[in-house]
């Protein structure tokens, strides 16, 4: 995934309300821009630290740019922009870089499915039948250490999709949870217990019930992002 137009560079001043970030790019120009993450952001933001940002000549925007990529407390990139996960792990499907998923006839995107009246992400068609996959962002980093946590804050919504997809398992169908990891320098992700141990429980709860867990890292920087590498998941106890 590319940018285009390229990025712009930035340094961060403050993250506020959840979707305004004042920066300073090179330039001196000071802006406010969108912040496209409503998480936490816990341990990926650092007064000073740089940014990058796509800049919109919408006339019909009120924020003149998007944040996109950041720079960690550790010095770590990552992706601000949630949204883009789902591109990305599309384009790696398409790819063939999820050796796991290769082989799908056909791709769809949010489907509705489940119990709870939920969409899942993608459902991959086979010969053999469909597999459901649901996508999760992780920017949660911690120093001194190359592992990545999910999440950053309860979710409920999180677990939920969790549910779903234990359902579908348990009826013998194909169901996967697949971490798009968007922080560089990161080997594997586990559940983050500490911060929503419901979640923790309930992916446990899914991989006995037959969930398939993937992680995948992504390489990134001011021209592109891509997938690139498997991770290993520790579930723990």
């Amino acid at each position: 995934m590319r940018f285009h137009p390229p990025l712009e560079e930035g340094r961060l001043i403050r993250r506020y309300k959840r979707f305004l970030t004042d920066i300073e790019t090179v330039g001196g120009e000071l802006l406010t821009i969108h912040c496209p993450n409503t998480g936490s952001m816990l341990n990926c933001q650092v007064e000073g630290g740089q940014v990058w940002f796509s800049r919109s000549d919408d006339p019909k925007r009120k924020l003149p740019g998007t944040w996109e990529i950041g720079e960690t407390p550790q010095g770590r990139l990552f992706c601000v922009n949630t949204g883009r996960a789902n591109g990305l792990i599309e384009e790696a499907l398409r790819a063939g870089v999820i050796s796991e998923l290769n082989g799908f006839t056909e791709l769809k995107r949010e489907v509705a499915y489940g119990q709870e009246s939920s969409r899942i992400d993608f459902r991959l068609d086979y010969p053999t039948g469909p597999a459901y996959v649901e996508v999760k962002s992780v920017t949660l980093g911690f120093d001194g250490s190359r592992v990545a946590a999910f999440p950053d804050a309860v979710t409920q919504r999180g677990a939920k999709h969790l549910r779903e997809l234990a359902h579908l398992a348990r009826d013998g169908i194909r169901a996967v949870q697949l971490y798009c990891v968007n922080l560089t320098d990161i080997d594997a992700v586990r559940p983050a217990e500490e911060i929503d141990a419901a979640y923790a429980a309930a992916l446990r709860e899914a991989v006995a019930c037959g969930v398939e867990v993937l992680a995948y890292g992504v390489s990134i920087n001011h021209e592109e992002m891509r997938v690139d590498r498997r991770l290993d998941v520790l579930l723990g106890s």
